[in-house]
């Protein structure tokens, strides 16, 4: 249909192009940073925002008087409080930012909001979308040769895996960092020299047989290539943690701190992407879920969080490597001011926090404005999208373009745009 200027503008002015005209007005201007890594750290059962990194106005589970559990703390950035839990955090705000003001929409349950904090997707019938792990994995591989890309430290799930982007593209993992991967290990008896005859006798019937044209065949071959790579002496050093000094691997704390420690040396060894799980329940009997009784011991879990990310982020910072590693805190969602009848919290997406250190960006302490109880968003709301792109635009990949799912573009962060201010 052919239009004049005077029926463009009386269409304009009835709204019909309104929004075209508000998101081309809104583009944000292209940023690209230059950190080389991401350690991501998982706080599975939902940590409360107004009782770490969002403190509001003191509250009292008895009386059922919404708010903060525990009393707030200043911090090394004016205006911007934390938790007393977090006192060594509070030091260190000056090279942090806690975004308070992410959000979704998704069904108030674990898996469905774990999902969507892991692919930045509601889980689908039809299309297994790819971790954020995997998808950076995908653009950027190791650092180094003779690393994995992807290491999890922690117990593995569908939610963190590679999705349509195949096993190529998946994650190395381990629950206990005493012992590193236990599919890397070679069984007893198995000498060095016998292994040597193994990828020998491997390699012939590889090259006696027909060439793979089934791309999952291909990218399983290329899953055990790498796993055959890695299995050596070279790369399982990486786990002999008691190499370390004993004044800081104290300094890092339990099992948690060992991971976050692990995640550095890791860091080192060329590996891109690690995501470190923090869902260990023993300390309060409920991990970040804290209905009920389990709130009363959930400053167990603070304390512990803040041990270990301090001393990662001063272990980073020493080794010259904070600016070029991401170090990101995530959960599942956060918690409402109100108790329930157990004193505890339930579950609270519209509004909650989740970390960014490192990476060389401009930090400010805390970005996004919540109300007085931490429950409604009045400033800055940001997207899970909008997370992702922050993340992805830190690695200098570009978070508007397409992945494929066979012929099928799918955007790499559905249409997210990265927080601007923390790259000025």
């Amino acid at each position: 249909m052919n239009i004049n200027r005077r029926q463009a503008l009386a269409i304009a002015a009835s709204g019909a192009l309104l929004p075209r005209l508000v998101s081309a007005e809104s583009t944000p201007t292209p940023v690209a940073g230059k950190a080389e890594h991401v350690i991501s750290i998982w706080l599975g059962g939902g940590m409360g925002q107004i009782d770490t990194f969002d403190p509001k106005r003191k509250g009292d589970p008895k009386a059922k008087k919404a708010g903060s559990y525990y009393d707030p703390i200043e911090t090394s950035v004016d205006g911007v409080q934390l938790c007393e839990h977090l006192p060594k955090m509070a030091n260190l705000m000056e090279r942090v930012t806690a975004v308070r003001s992410v959000h979704h929409e998704v069904i108030d349950e674990h898996a469905a909001a774990t999902n969507r904090m892991h692919t930045g997707r509601d889980i689908s019938g039809t299309v297994t979308y790819p971790s954020l792990g995997s998808i950076v994995t995908h653009e950027r591989g190791a650092v180094h040769d003779g690393a994995p890309p992807y290491v999890l430290i922690g117990y593995p799930n569908v939610t963190r895996g590679p999705g349509f982007l195949g096993a190529k593209d998946s994650y190395l993992y381990l629950t206990d960092t005493g012992q590193g991967p236990a599919g890397l290990s070679r069984p007893d008896g198995i000498t060095p020299d016998r292994q040597a005859r193994r990828e020998s006798f491997l390699t012939a019937l590889k090259q006696s047989g027909k060439a793979v044209a089934d791309q999952k065949m291909s990218d399983y071959d290329e899953a055990i290539e790498q796993s055959l790579k890695l299995s050596g002496p070279e790369f399982g050093g990486v786990f002999q943690l008691d190499s370390e000094p004993d004044r800081l691997r104290n300094q890092y704390g339990g099992e948690f701190g060992q991971r976050c420690l692990l995640s550095r040396r890791l860091v080192q060894r060329g590996v891109r992407f690690i995501e470190v799980s923090h869902n260990l329940n023993f300390l309060n009997g409920a991990g970040w879920d804290v209905h009920n009784a389990g709130i009363l011991n959930q400053h167990k879990l603070i304390r512990e969080l803040d041990n270990a990310v301090s001393a990662l982020i001063t272990d980073l910072q020493n080794n010259r490597l904070l600016d070029k590693t991401l170090i990101v805190i995530t959960t599942e969602f956060g918690r409402p001011p109100e108790f329930d009848s157990g004193g505890g919290r339930g579950h609270h997406g519209r509004a909650f926090s989740c970390v960014l250190a490192g990476g060389g960006l401009n930090h400010c302490g805390a970005y996004g404005v919540t109300d007085e109880l931490s429950k409604t968003i009045l400033q800055n709301p940001v997207s899970i999208p909008d997370f992702f792109a922050t993340i992805c635009a830190v690695l200098n990949i570009d978070p508007a373009k397409n992945l494929y799912d066979g012929d099928r573009p799918v955007p790499i962060t559905d249409r997210g745009r990265p927080i601007q201010t923390l790259f000025s």
